[in-house]
């Protein structure tokens, strides 16, 4: 009997709907499964001033909403958990399947790093790309340890790295029209 090679595995949505609920995060990217247990209080602080920041925003606005910790099911080999997302009020009205997980890339999405190579390969690599080849129009990589937000925005089809702001620099937005944030707001 031929042995089960693990790493040849393509892992669905329905596969991790059949996983124990024991507190690990479990997410799809491409047909890669990825676990991560519960972060830390600080990722998750930062997680809240981003979402209170762009919710804030979105209230004054009128034009989407900020979504903390949305299940977002692009198609059956790619489901994934973003910390943050901001979507447009159109896109939104379009994008949410009967169980209530956006179906439709929204326009931003934010991650927050967790500690540990495979959880940056995740974020940085995985789904960087699979973010870019599904339509999201910016990608924030938010690293609370070292105290900045790389932004990335697409550029010719492809989410590409603009800068990496740090505590002192104001993070802005051409999808959010005014608005602005102080990173220092938001690693309190």
């Amino acid at each position: 009997m031929a042995e089960l090679d693990v790493d040849q595995i393509r892992w669905t949505s329905a596969d991790t709907d059949l996983m124990p609920d024991d507190g690990t995060r479990y997410e799809v990217v491409e047909g890669e499964l990825f676990m991560t247990r519960a972060p830390d209080f600080r990722h998750q602080d930062v997680c809240g001033a981003i979402y209170f920041e762009l919710t804030a925003w979105s209230r004054m606005s009128g034009l989407g909403q900020a979504i903390l910790g949305p299940g977002v099911v692009f198609d059956e080999y790619s489901a994934v958990i973003p910390d943050v997302v901001w979507i447009s009020s159109e896109r939104l009205a379009n994008s949410v399947d009967a169980a209530g997980h956006l179906t439709g890339a929204p326009e931003l999405v934010v991650e927050v790093l967790s500690a540990g190579g495979e959880n940056e390969r995740r974020d940085r690599e995985a789904k960087l790309k699979l973010y870019s080849l599904r339509g999201v129009q910016e990608y924030w990589i938010a690293d609370w340890r070292l105290r900045q937000i790389e932004t990335y925005r697409r550029e010719r089809g492809q989410l590409r790295l603009q800068g990496t702001l740090f505590t002192n620099d104001e993070l802005t937005s051409p999808l959010l029209a005014g608005f602005a944030c102080l990173g220092a707001r938001l690693f309190g």
